[in-house]
């Protein structure tokens, strides 16, 4: 018996090709939302800035009342409870800045939405985002969930990303921490059981969280919850150095190495038409 070498086309290298499609179908979904139910698409939004907000509260919580434990499975601990943030807000299609930087720069490449039309959606996505935030800590203001150890640990923690961090420290870090968290994104889309979605959705933000890893959003909730808090701490020039330079290491780590890439490993720009 003979057998026949075998004979491939490069479509049959697209491997993710269905993850391309369902990216592109919520590029499509956010695009519409946002130009003719922007409110929708703002509480959207504001929802995910919400979520990170308590659950960063939730990981402070944690890391302070199990003060004296290993400082390593504190921060393991902290991390695990702060991923299911993310899977909350993927799972609920809410709209979070960090992972449309990788929707939309595939939609950039197949040149299914305009670079205008992207930055727009990028915009108004991060405002509801930071509103969350602020109306997370607001609420919180009315509480005593944040004890002084909280607050603390917080101070410590926007001192460390701001004024004892340089740009160039910011912009990996928050590299770094988008590449994760949007690989997991990836990964969790050819998933059709909800839990390994979540597991793949968790374990990005996992290993961005334990490595201490810079994340736009995530900084700007720690940012509101310091202007509720502690606003005497914060260096506003600082806090801007932090916010312009994880925006930019976000895009590429989530945008450009894992959007970008993914886009041009599972087709070509001229693949959809409009």
């Amino acid at each position: 018996m003979e057998n026949k070498i075998p004979v491939k086309t490069v479509e049959d290298t697209f491997t993710n090709i269905d993850n391309i499609h369902d990216i592109l179908n919520q590029v499509a979904t956010k695009e519409t939302s946002a130009d003719r139910s922007l409110g929708r698409f703002m509480l959207k939004s504001i929802m995910a800035g919400v979520l990170l907000a308590i659950m960063t509260v939730f990981m402070l919580a944690i890391k302070t009342q199990f003060d004296g434990v290993n400082h390593g499975v504190i921060n393991l601990m902290g991390a695990a409870a702060f991923s299911i943030a993310l899977v909350m807000i993927v799972l609920t299609r809410a709209e979070l800045l960090t992972s449309n930087f990788m929707f939309f720069t595939v939609g950039l490449y197949y040149r299914t939405i305009s670079l205008s039309k992207a930055a727009k959606i990028f915009l108004l996505c991060f405002i509801g985002n930071i509103i969350g935030g602020f109306i997370l800590f607001g609420l919180m203001k009315g509480t005593n969930v944040m004890t002084p150890e909280m607050v603390g640990a917080l101070t410590k923690s926007v001192a460390s990303k701001t004024v004892e961090s340089t740009w160039l420290a910011i912009m990996i870090k928050g590299i770094f921490a988008n590449f994760f968290i949007n690989m997991g994104i990836f990964l969790a889309i050819q998933c059709k059981e909800a839990l390994a979605k979540a597991f793949f959705i968790a374990l990005g933000v996992v290993i961005f969280v334990f490595m201490a890893f810079e994340h736009v959003v995530y900084n700007a909730g720690l940012f509101a919850g310091m202007m509720y808090y502690n606003i005497d701490a914060l260096s506003w020039l600082d806090v801007l150095k932090n916010l312009v330079f994880a925006f930019i290491g976000n895009y590429i780590g989530g945008g450009i190495f894992v959007g970008l890439v993914f886009a041009y490993l599972n087709g070509r720009r001229n693949d959809y038409t409009r």
